[in-house]
């Protein structure tokens, strides 16, 4: 153990106690960098470089998800521009009857739509068409605002099965192949979402009998209205985008599985099927205007992906010195991989079990997130899952992916009010995102501890 050892210690406890009091961690990580550079190196040139190297290092290891991402919000906001994007999810809006089909409908159509666009354009998307409907059919604003929250912000990203963001940043840090927290990952969000949403059925099943509307309901139910009739004109090939893109998505996923192409592989896949989609929106929707207003719609692609990623680049930069092969990329061959050894000096000094752990990383998960960023602690909890699961011998990505569905379904959006997710999520619906996360939370926990004890059957 080295100075450099005990100074990341600190730095990592100060993070930790920064995001219980609801702060920042930016400056706390890119200070923890210099600082151990400098006890690393032992000279000022040397801990500046650390700095630098530590955000190229991580901003060029989540580069590809950033990409992608943004291609696909570009995508989204092309297909919005000649209303492809209502078209697409109109059919979903004849079956929601009745309070409790509506209720699974439009959390089932978030969730496969988060999937492929990432939940917070998806909340644009769903909850701007359908939760009015879902209303006028007698369901709670609020309940429609659970759903569509629970199974996109929650089930949908915390799995992360198509875009794969999550699982390339926690399996960075845990050292492990992206495919093994994937699906590790995928399994434990889709016990922890199925859980939740049924539990939260339950929930409101009163409200949704008795047929609750609240003024404000009433006041988007008069809302719907006029936004149907103002949807009435559609740019050139917007039938055709609509049904082309969900069954060209839907066929790439399906390659994909009988193909076996995973990982970087298959972000190239979709992220190429969105630049191509993209390319042919701009031009039916715009003609020879094509050219600037494609130039336009990756602005607001890249400018909603960087807001993303800006603050997790220096967060991961910090976590990745934890990990052997990251620590010598940043700072040269030789470097420790400091939490690594923390993890090992500690499973040595305590004795460990798998329950204990596994409830303990989920428990560090949700801390992380309470910043409002789910995305901020996947390093962590990757870094942690490895130092502490390598020494004691069970699955490492296993044990990442628990503390990945704690973090995303804490800062993802569905427990922490200022989250960007639930709060876009309340907004759509026309709720208190603070009434919100509190109706969240025993569906949610409960979720996650069932997962949690699913996963250590998977140890």
């Amino acid at each position: 153990m080295t100075l450099a050892h005990w100074m990341y210690l600190i730095v990592v406890l100060a993070v930790v106690v920064a995001m219980v009091l609801k702060r920042g961690v930016v400056l706390i990580t890119t200070l923890g960098i210099f600082v151990i550079g400098l006890a690393y190196k032992g000279t000022l040139v040397g801990a500046v470089q650390t700095v630098f190297n530590a955000f190229l290092s991580a901003g060029t290891d989540l580069f590809d998800i950033m990409l992608i991402i943004a291609l696909m919000v570009a995508m989204l906001k092309s297909m919005e521009n000649i209303g492809a994007d209502y078209l697409m999810v109109a059919p979903v809006r004849k079956i929601l009857k009745t309070p409790t089909i509506s209720f699974f409908a439009i959390g089932i159509v978030m969730y496969a739509s988060a999937l492929f666009f990432w939940p917070t354009p998806s909340t644009a998307l769903v909850g701007t068409i359908l939760i009015p409907i879902a209303i006028k059919s007698g369901l709670p604003a609020m309940a429609a605002a659970m759903s569509v929250n629970i199974l996109g912000h929650g089930m949908a990203l915390s799995g992360d099965l198509v875009l794969q963001g999550a699982p390339a940043i926690t399996s960075g840090a845990a050292g492990v192949d992206v495919s093994e927290v994937l699906n590790k990952g995928g399994i434990l969000s889709i016990i922890a979402g199925i859980t939740a949403i049924i539990v939260a059925y339950f929930m409101v099943r009163r409200e949704i009998a008795k047929g609750v509307q609240s003024k404000q309901n009433k006041k988007n139910h008069e809302t719907v209205q006029t936004d149907e009739k103002d949807r009435t004109e559609f740019g050139n090939g917007a039938g055709f985008i609509a049904i082309a893109v969900p069954v060209v998505f839907i066929s790439a996923i399906i390659a994909m599985i009988i193909l076996k192409i995973k990982g970087g592989d298959s972000t190239a896949l979709l992220g190429g099927i969105a630049a191509l989609f993209l390319i042919l929106i701009s031009l039916l929707g715009h003609g020879n205007k094509a050219l600037e207003e494609l130039e336009g719609y990756l602005k607001q692609g890249f400018l909603f992906s960087m807001k993303i990623f800006s603050t997790v680049i220096p967060i991961a930069g910090f976590f990745f010195l934890g990990s052997p092969d990251n620590a010598q990329v940043i700072l040269g061959e030789g470097a420790p991989g400091f939490l690594f050894d923390l993890g090992q000096m500690f499973s040595n000094a305590v004795p460990l079990s798998a329950i204990p752990v596994a409830f303990g990383i989920l428990i560090v998960g949700i801390v992380t997130g309470l910043d409002g960023s789910g995305f901020s602690g996947l390093p962590l909890v990757g870094a942690l899952a490895k130092a502490i699961g390598g020494s004691m011998g069970v699955n490492i990505a296993t044990l990442a992916a628990i503390g990945q569905i704690g973090a995303i379904w804490s800062g993802g959006g569905t427990l922490t009010a200022w989250a960007f997710g639930l709060v876009a999520t309340a907004g759509v619906a026309g709720v208190s995102p603070m009434e919100l996360a509190r109706k969240n939370f025993i569906p949610v926990i409960t979720g996650l501890i069932v997962a949690t004890i699913v996963g250590i059957f998977m140890l």
